[in-house]
């Protein structure tokens, strides 16, 4: 039987908004505050680094094991990475600020 072959690799579907990427902003801005690269993260972590990538993409979401273990290597309790994601999604789920109109100039 032939193998098909595809025309073009699959992409991943990066979300712009949503729980999943939430979850990723609020992880990397916890992982920037103790200044260590995705790389090293994962290693210390038993985590490959492209795991913690797809996190932080927000493409892929984590067990609960995987939450208290990465919680764990951040030295925060899994609740506060749940705040701030919480906090993002709130943040994105405000309607934008409709400007009034400018007034035309009085000469």
């Amino acid at each position: 039987m032939p193998q098909r072959s595809r025309k073009h690799p699959r992409k991943q579907v990066h979300p712009d908004t949503g729980p999943e990427r939430a979850f990723g902003k609020a992880l990397r801005e916890f992982r920037k505050a103790i200044d260590i690269s995705q790389e090293q993260f994962a290693l210390d972590g038993g985590f490959d680094r492209t795991y913690i990538s797809l996190l932080e993409r927000g493409i892929s979401s984590p067990t609960i094991r995987a939450l208290f273990k990465l919680a764990q290597m951040l030295q925060v309790a899994p609740s506060e990475i749940v705040k701030r994601t919480e906090a993002l999604l709130a943040e994105e789920r405000k309607p934008a600020r409709k400007r009034a109109p400018l007034a035309p100039k009085a000469r």
